[in-house]
Parts: structure tokens; C-alpha cells; sequence
């Protein structure tokens, strides 16, 4: 009854940001279903992240204390309490806002990083940016701003992306990647021509770091060598193994052979567990933020364990900000304590140990 009532509430939430966008506004129409077909439809991907193919191999005498286990770290000039991302989702309207808002001052609470929805339509649209400026209620947070690499290639330049991360006042620029989904939009850009060369002047030209980000399909080894020679620093492999945007693209669609296209990709992508040791070997010098499926400390403390930095959340911190402020914070904890256990069982003390342990083995 509890699931039924949040997914009555959410779907409130959903309604209220649909009646509160203009008519003309495309782009926010298309969010607005794009939640709306994540809440009501099965989109699940159809192949695992691959954590399942891993275990830790259990330490019954661990000479640590649990309480000083330490799950903090630095990153980008700034302490991270706990190593998780509340990954990048909305924006652009009034409803939208008070999500971002109670997820800012969760982080801010908690000590996360968050990264910000595509920020595209706050360059278009001025009414929109205060829906992405929540660095009052996270002054202290690690905050990443956020575009569609394509847009380079649509317009966007240098300057949009400068734009970005003052509106917000960010530490670092997330460009994400998706080819596949624009591909099988209607209305998708899906010249991906030349796009390398142009991320490769936002590194040059930014002063704060570049974060380039899959969508739900991973990234490979010889593309992170690319990325990493074109200067991004940080890689967020958001591997295959949870929402697949494919099947949410489907259920867009009105024509049956448009649905039969995207359907078949259901069990596309490469495994989040894979593609962070693909990019691990293929660019070990950049550091990687797993996503794509993770679902509780334990698979955050599998991904650190096989080379991430932190592990980054979205559907699970969107259901939470739904209810409030306290099931945000509610479920930050108990992944941290999730992962705090897990290393502690396995006798590290840091995350510095953990992403050397060699107690993480794959299941034959």
C-alpha cells in the first residue's frame, strides 16, 4: 500500500509539472513523458548491471573497528562525506524546483555530490534557470552542472557551456552521451559527427572539470581512451543494467514499427560492472563514477572495489525526494551504513583500501 501511495504521489507531482509547462515547450513536454513512462511502464533493461557476477569474500576476523571504518574522500578540492552521487534528473520547472531543492539540501546534509538535469532549457528559457539554482540550499555540495554533448553540435558552444556551470555555480561540467536514444527519437539529434573535437575545446577552455556521462549504456575502453586524450577528467560510466531508455523511447512511440525498432534493444548496452573495468584499463588515469542500475551500498561498495570513485543514485533518491527531506536523508544513510558494513566484513578502513582489495571475486 505504502509503494502504491508514493507512485499516487509521484504521479501527482508529474501531473502538476505537465500543467505547469507552456504548450510550445517541447523539450519540457518530452521530460515530462519521459517521467511519466518511467513511473507507469516496465523499462527496465533487459540484461544485469553484472554486480550480481561479483562477491566479496567475507572476513570473519577483521582487526578494525567499525566505527572508525572512514568513507569519506576528497574530490575536486572538496570533502565528500559519503561517496555517492544523487545522479543528474531534472529541471525547468516550478515542480522540478522542489525536487532539486530538497535533493540539494539533502546532499548538503549528508555530504553527497549531485549533478543537475540537462540544463538546455534554462540556456533558452531565463524562467527556468531558478529551477536549477540550488547552490543557496548547498553551499558546501559538490555540485556538477550538466549538458547533452550532441548540443555542441547543435548550436551550443564554449560560452553555453561557461553559462552552465555559472548559472549553478558548479564544480565541474557533466556532458552526457547518448546516441542510441537520440536515435530512436522522433525528434533526436543524431549528428554525432566531429563531437569529439568539440569536448575536447571545453576541456581546453574550462576551468573546471569535464565529466563525460553515458545515459544507460556504458562506455567502452577505447572510447575512454579517446575521452581521456581529448582531457576529460572524470567518466561516468552509467553502464547498462537499469532504466533503459530504449524501452522508455518505445512507449513514446504511436507506430508499431517504430516500437518493433526500439524494442529490440532491449538488451542492449555493456554491463555497468564491465564497462568500469573496461574504462579502468582503457584509461587509467581518469577517474570513474559508476552508475546504471545500483540499488544499494553494497553494489556502491562492489563498484568502488573494481575502480570507482563514487556510486551514483537517481531513480531511488527521485522516489525518496517525492516524499520529503527525511526519506532523502533516510535513504543516504542507510546506504552509507550498507556500505560501511560491507567494508568492515571485507577489513578495509578506507576507500583507498577498498578500490585495492583483492577480496571482490567473480562468481563462476
Amino acid at each position: 500500500m505504502e509503494g502504491q501511495n508514493l507512485r499516487m504521489d509521484f504521479g501527482r507531482v508529474i501531473l502538476g509539472i505537465m500543467v505547469s509547462m507552456p504548450n510550445n515547450s517541447l523539450i519540457e513536454n518530452r521530460k515530462s513523458e519521459h517521467i511519466r513512462i518511467n513511473l507507469e511502464e516496465d523499462v527496465q533493461s533487459g540484461i544485469s548491471t553484472g554486480l550480481d557476477q561479483y562477491d566479496f569474500i567475507h572476513e570473519a576476523l577483521p582487526d578494525l573497528n567499525l566505527a572508525e571504518v572512514d568513507i569519506s574522500q576528497s574530490l575536486f578540492d572538496k570533502r565528500l562525506v559519503l561517496p555517492i552521487l544523487i545522479s543528474s534528473m531534472t529541471g525547468g520547472t516550478e515542480d522540478a524546483l522542489r525536487i532539486n531543492t530538497t535533493l540539494a539540501q539533502a546532499a548538503e546534509m549528508a555530504g553527497m555530490a549531485m549533478g543537475v538535469g540537462s540544463q538546455r532549457v534554462a540556456l533558452e528559457r531565463e524562467e527556468a534557470r531558478s529551477t536549477f539554482q540550488v547552490r543557496r540550499y548547498a553551499p558546501n555540495t559538490l555540485l556538477f552542472a550538466n549538458l547533452g554533448a550532441i548540443q555542441l553540435n547543435c548550436g551550443l558552444g564554449i560560452e553555453d557551456c561557461q553559462r552552465a556551470v555559472d548559472m549553478i555555480e558548479a564544480d565541474a561540467l557533466i556532458l552526457h552521451l547518448n546516441p542510441l536514444q537520440e536515435a530512436l527519437q522522433v525528434e533526436g539529434d543524431t549528428n554525432f559527427k566531429g563531437l569529439l573535437g568539440k569536448i575536447e575545446k571545453v576541456c581546453r577552455a574550462l576551468k573546471v572539470p569535464v565529466i563525460v556521462k553515458e545515459v544507460g549504456w556504458g562506455i567502452s575502453g577505447d572510447t575512454a581512451r579517446r575521452l581521456a586524450n581529448a582531457g576529460v577528467q572524470v567518466i561516468d560510466v552509467a553502464g547498462a543494467g537499469g532504466t533503459s531508455w530504449s524501452q522508455v523511447e518505445k512507449y513514446r512511440m504511436k507506430d508499431p514499427g517504430q516500437r518493433k525498432v526500439a524494442g529490440a534493444f532491449l538488451n542492449w548496452g555493456i554491463p555497468t560492472a564491465a564497462s568500469i573495468q573496461m574504462v579502468r584499463q582503457g584509461a587509467p588515469e581518469v577517474k570513474i563514477f559508476a552508475s546504471g542500475g545500483l540499488r544499494d551500498g553494497i553494489d556502491i561498495a562492489k563498484c568502488i572495489a573494481l575502480g570507482a570513485v563514487v556510486g551514483g543514485v537517481a531513480g531511488g533518491f527521485l522516489r525518496a525526494a517525492v516524499k520529503g527531506l527525511d526519506e532523502v536523508s533516510a535513504l543516504a544513510g542507510i546506504m552509507a551504513k550498507q556500505l560501511q558494513i560491507s567494508m568492515f566484513a571485507i577489513g578495509v578502513s578506507s576507500l583507498e583500501e577498498l578500490r585495492q582489495t583483492k577480496r571482490l571475486e567473480k562468481i563462476d
